[in-house]
């Protein structure tokens, strides 16, 4: 098990790397290794956080800056759109420029909060990292995205919600510390995977009825049995595939995986409290960042929520702010308490 306290994140599960590492042909499992290579280089490392620059900070603005590494591994590379500049023509370039707008609009817009830090952190990313590199990164200090195999997977840049999960590391990372391991390090993962969809679904303008509640959906080409890395809707429905296996996401806690790969299964039992929030959300009309994403945000910056925080915890702090929020008896604290149960995380 790696350091629970390193900071650096990557979006790709480990297990699905280490499937097409073992079962892809012999350009895939290449590919998978150096990917896996590289990010363990990352999550040794991190990389302390860029600092607001007063000159061109503007409260409620971002400030973007997509660099391209030219398939080298270094960072941040070459400067190829600062905030303002035209689109580059480069599709990598200005999704990445787009998309980590789009997460601090959102953030703005629902929250008030002024970038990851809410002081107006600069967000830089840096595209065409490696050669055919299969993830996205936050690695504390900024965004990295890999082009993809092209045969498994498309580029990293093309998911909004990917880019949005990742840079919500970096404000868990700030808010609240939860380390990267066992019950609290799938609640790190869920609560990204939480907003990255809520980024997702507020650019859209879409109803949680209406949503897919899939996490990745852009990333797998069609040579792929799947739909997406991850289903809020039905975990352990997202692929089925023979190079990348079966989704192994359980929905409800007598399913828990005890494992001791991917930092106790962080990637593999968030599924738990991803089933909890779409549950809580499709029970109520409203846009799921009106109503239940606000209940969940303020729980996830709750000074009660331990770094080591189990879903249990968790979950009585987001009935905490429902009933703060909205009453004791209120339709949507009923809906919160309903979802944990139905996912048996409260009896």
């Amino acid at each position: 098990m790696s350091d629970p306290k390193i900071s650096a994140c990557g979006f790709m599960p480990p297990h699905v790397l280490e499937r097409v590492a073992a079962q892809g042909s012999v350009r895939l499992r290449r590919c998978a290794q150096q990917t896996l290579e590289a990010d363990h280089w990352f999550r040794q490392r991190g990389a302390p956080a860029p600092q607001r620059d007063a000159a061109r900070a503007v409260v409620g603005r971002p400030d973007r800056r997509i660099h391209s590494a030219e398939n080298e591994q270094t960072l941040p590379g070459r400067l190829v759109r600062d905030e303002g500049q035209p689109t580059s023509g480069d599709p990598a370039v200005d999704e990445a420029y787009e998309w980590l707008g789009a997460t601090y609009r959102f953030y703005w817009e629902v929250f008030e909060r002024d970038s990851i830090d809410d002081k107006g952190m600069p967000l830089i990313g840096t595209v065409h990292y490696a050669r055919d590199y299969d993830n996205a990164f936050w690695n504390g200090s900024q965004m990295v995205f890999g082009d993809g195999d092209g045969e498994l997977f498309r580029r990293f840049t093309a998911a909004p919600e990917v880019i949005a999960h990742e840079l919500t590391h970096g404000v868990i990372e700030r808010d609240v510390g939860l380390i990267y391991a066992d019950q609290a390090g799938a609640l790190n993962e869920s609560l990204a995977d939480v907003f990255g969809v809520l980024v997702k679904q507020y650019h859209a303008g879409q109803s949680p009825q209406a949503a897919d509640w899939l996490i990745g959906a852009n990333l797998l080409t069609d040579q792929v049995q799947g739909q997406a890395l991850r289903s809020m809707k039905a975990p352990g429905t997202a692929y089925d595939d023979p190079v990348l296996g079966r989704d192994p996401q359980p929905s409800h806690m007598r399913d828990f995986v005890d494992t001791q790969a991917d930092n106790g299964g962080v990637h593999i039992n968030s599924g738990i409290p991803n089933r909890a929030f779409y549950l809580a959300a499709v029970a109520l009309e409203s846009p799921a960042w009106e109503i239940v994403g606000p209940v969940w945000y303020a729980a996830m910056r709750d000074a009660a929520l331990s770094r080591e925080a189990d879903f249990a915890a968790f979950a009585a702090l987001t009935l905490d702010h429902a009933e703060r929020l909205h009453g004791p008896e209120s339709r949507e604290r009923r809906a919160v308490d309903e979802a944990w149960r139905e996912v048996g995380v409260v009896s």
